[in-house]
């Protein structure tokens, strides 16, 4: 039996891509943030180290809605002073640019420890390899460590996405018309709130569903030479 949405079905769907580009923005920030501090505590330099232990340490000590809040509403006299100085009318951020740099933060976070652990998780000798092959650092890095790191750190960030998947619906309480905040309108409409987050509940289950599919495929890609290998 298909429920009736009383006409919010195009709205649910267009609030489903927002999701999905909101979680794909945010994960593309959490990746970059992730493998930068993690390379800071893995650094030889003690200032780095601090940096990228007490980036980690105070995101996530502090809730993802609390950082989409501070975030969104903690930069609006920042950002229409920088609109001031442009030249530029009521620059304001949008909630979506908001909620993509709250998660990615919070993602990055997390992400600096599976890619640190990654990292230690490579034998040293695999570097001494390379630069008896008289390969330099950079091409060390890229080469040899990031794809073995890439391999062992995957299954850890497909966690990390799943939560940052459903983390998404954070974002409602800023107004950005995602999933949550759809359902939310057609439920204050309609005065059927069991229909509507039902639906809502069946879209985060599609979209892990499919997430979970994609990083089966990917684990499967960045292990084939290992696979090989232990046979």
């Amino acid at each position: 039996m298909i429920p009736d949405l009383h006409g919010f079905g195009a709205a649910l769907l267009a609030g489903t891509w927002i999701t999905i580009q909101l979680a794909l923005a945010a994960l593309a920030l959490g990746l970059v943030l992730g493998l930068l501090g993690a390379l800071a505590k893995t650094s030889p330099y003690p200032f780095f180290r601090w940096l990228g232990g007490t980036y980690s340490t105070i995101v996530r000590g502090v809730p993802e809605l609390l950082w989409v809040l501070l975030i969104y509403f903690g930069t609006v006299n920042m950002v229409r002073v920088l609109g001031e100085s442009l030249g530029i009318e009521r620059l304001a951020l949008s909630p979506f640019a908001a909620g993509t740099i709250a998660l990615g933060l919070c993602f990055g976070a997390y992400a600096t420890e599976v890619f640190r652990g990654a990292l230690l998780a490579i034998p040293k000798g695999h570097r001494e390899a390379g630069l008896a092959l008289g390969l330099g650092k950079r091409r060390i890095f890229w080469r040899l460590i990031l794809p073995q790191m890439w391999r062992i750190a995957l299954p850890g960030l497909g966690n990390l996405f799943m939560i940052l998947m459903k983390d998404t619906a954070l974002v409602s309480v800023i107004g950005l018309e995602e999933v949550m905040r759809t359902s939310q309108i057609a439920v204050t409409a309609s005065k059927e709130p069991f229909t509507f987050f039902l639906v809502a509940a069946l879209i985060y289950l599609c979209l892990t569903i499919v997430a979970m599919t994609g990083m089966y495929f990917l684990e499967r890609r960045a292990g084939r030479g290992f696979s090989r290998s232990a046979t």
